[in-house]
């Protein structure tokens, strides 16, 4: 799928080539320019080869995890048949609560990742796959509620009016505007945790001051705002003063929760919510282990603290079925944090497709935390690059001409299911504040349930209709 990024607000406008592969669903920005090229080790390789067309992984790198009892001697043999070496042994917190012994290694090897795929396979092997690129898509188009731009807000009888907008502006009529003891992880790029409508509203890490030392021993050094794992870093921002980069998630991060009533921007969702940055997206996108460890450092959050987290977003796709990210997702659903997926903004020629005949990652995962979201217009048709599924897609939400933050300190529209999934995820917030202690599995079904059916989703999502949080 490829859309272009215009930026409209004061950046110089820009066409980005963006692929489906695991584009960040909705918005996403070139990585196969000369930068990504000229990297050998960094960049995609076609996965023709692999039997997979249109999906991107890193080319000398697979993810490899080994059958519990393996020895020694069997995993060094099954390793030197790739000539591979171990880059990096991933047994997260999470990961070891759930009774993991064994770690999934990140393996480098000279060969192509198909042909060491087909080395590696074997009895002592539990699965071995390629290390996916995930990447958003979005394109760009005035901020204020009050001038009519975020019709995604607005309900059928709110001031302004549209009737295909979430109704989250008749839900704070009623008072239900949110609350900042209802967390969420933004998996995504980073967020410019300083902007005007989200400072106040990312996460401060109470258990982990800035002081060099992993106080509360979850394998972060002073992760204040959350984690870089594209950077292996504690900066989730890393756009400076003149933004460029993490523009993507901030853009997220303000759908879902950007403050109201400050003269300034936009508003989210929840005008209080507290966000979490798990950055795992870079400047060429983001792999499958960093993904894994990015939903994992949100099940030990809440695991190891009993923080009030009720769901991620994931506004990214890309590749194929990956074991580890399922694995990941399942541990999610164990901790009854709901995962809230783009569907995907269709392939090369722009125009969205069937996930139901072609499966989009991780959107299409089996699991039942998982909230598949497709995009709609501001007049109720369905966005023309937003993929569908009468199965594997559950419900639209306003992802076509979305304004929100960016970096640095301004406001731009981008379209894309990568936009949709926010309105979604906020939605996920919006009733968990007013409903303290309801279980993943209660939020979505009343999220599902709530859903106004809609002509141009009929047939085309579980739903057949668009977000509605006016009872919320």
């Amino acid at each position: 799928m490829k859309l272009n990024y215009l930026a409209l607000t004061g950046k110089p406008l820009m066409a980005a080539a963006l692929f489906s592969a695991f584009a960040l669903s909705s918005c996403e920005k070139n990585i196969e320019g000369p930068e990504a090229v000229a990297t050998a080790n960094a960049v995609s390789s076609d996965a023709k080869q692999y039997g997979q067309p249109g999906v991107n992984y890193v080319a000398n790198e697979v993810l490899v995890k080994f059958k519990a009892g393996t020895s020694a001697t069997a995993r060094g043999a099954a390793l030197s048949r790739v000539n591979g070496q171990v880059a990096e042994t991933i047994l997260t917190k999470a990961m070891q609560r759930a009774g993991e012994k064994e770690a999934m290694l990140l393996v480098r090897t000279p060969l192509a990742a198909a042909e060491a795929i087909g080395r590696l396979r074997g009895e002592e092997v539990e699965y071995v796959e390629p290390n996916y690129i995930y990447t958003h898509q979005a394109t760009a188009t005035d901020p204020k509620y009050t001038d009519g731009s975020l019709w995604g807000m607005y309900g059928a009888t709110t001031s302004p009016a549209n009737q295909f907008g979430s109704g989250a502006a008749t839900a704070w009529a009623a008072g239900h505007t949110g609350s900042a003891s209802v967390v969420l992880g933004i998996i995504d790029e980073g967020i410019q945790f300083t902007h005007t409508d989200l400072n106040g509203q990312v996460w401060t890490n109470p258990f982990d001051p800035a002081d060099g030392v992993d106080n509360d021993g979850n394998g972060y050094v002073d992760d204040i705002h959350g984690w870089d794992f594209d950077g292996n870093n504690n900066t989730i921002y890393d756009g400076g003063s003149n933004g460029g980069t993490d523009d993507h998630g901030t853009h997220v991060a303000g759908t879902i929760g950007a403050k109201a009533n400050n003269g300034a921007g936009v508003t989210g969702m929840n005008w209080s919510t507290t966000l979490i940055s798990c950055k795992f997206l870079g400047r060429r996108g983001g792999t499958t282990a960093n993904a894994v460890k990015a939903v994992d450092y949100l099940n030990d959050l809440k695991s190891r603290h009993g923080m009030n987290i009720v769901a991620s977003n994931n506004s990214w796709g890309g590749g194929g079925f990956s074991q580890a990210l399922s694995d990941a997702v399942t541990r999610a659903n164990t901790a009854n944090i709901l995962f809230i997926a783009a569907a995907g903004n269709g392939g090369s020629d722009g125009v969205g497709d069937d996930n139901d005949a072609v499966a989009s990652y991780p959107s299409n995962l089996p699991q039942a935390n998982v909230i598949a979201v497709a995009s709609i217009t501001s007049a109720g048709a369905k966005s023309s690059f937003s993929n569908f599924g009468a199965t594997t897609v559950d419900l639209g939400a306003p992802g076509s001409g979305i304004w929100s933050s960016t970096a640095f300190n301004i406001f731009e529209a981008y379209s894309g299911t990568s936009m949709a999934t926010p309105h979604v995820a906020g939605a996920a917030a919006l009733y968990a504040a007013q409903n303290p202690g309801a279980s993943a599995a209660t939020i979505k079904a009343a999220i599902l349930n709530s859903a106004t059916p809609t002509t141009s989703l009929t047939g085309k999502c579980v739903t057949g209709g668009r977000l509605n949080v006016s009872g919320f």
